[in-house]
């Protein structure tokens, strides 16, 4: 079964992001920050991770530089999930290796439409 892992510090949108991944099938892993975010990424090896760019303490690019890093989590895709979609921070995440970008707010079908090439569970 596809494994997503969603790591976002707004607990509300975290919840809807796993209901919504659950609801169609796929095992949903949560994380409230980047530190919990890369430990769970490390332990369950999940098949995609959604990652909000600003959050306190570790921020995506910091987990996605760290996954890139460790070669056991380096070819897992990441989407990054931001209410900055401006080329600037576009970029940034490109250059660190991100697989794509879902601004918020989205909804469930372009969540799905992001997750799409990602996961074979829909």
């Amino acid at each position: 079964m596809t494994k997503v892992l969603a790591i976002e510090d707004d607990a509300l949108l975290r919840d809807s992001i796993v209901n919504v991944l659950t609801l169609r099938g796929l095992t949903a892993i949560a994380a409230e920050n980047g530190y919990v975010g890369l430990k769970l990424a490390q332990e369950n090896l999940p098949n995609l991770v959604l990652c909000d760019v600003r959050m306190p303490g570790l921020s995506g690019y910091e987990v996605l530089k760290s996954l890139r890093e460790d070669p056991n989590t380096a070819t897992i895709p990441l989407i990054f999930l931001t209410a900055e979609n401006t080329p600037e921070v576009m970029a940034m995440g490109a250059d660190l290796g991100a697989n794509g970008y879902l601004c918020k707010p989205f909804s469930t079908s372009e969540l799905m439409i992001a997750i799409a090439p990602f996961v074979s569970d829909q």
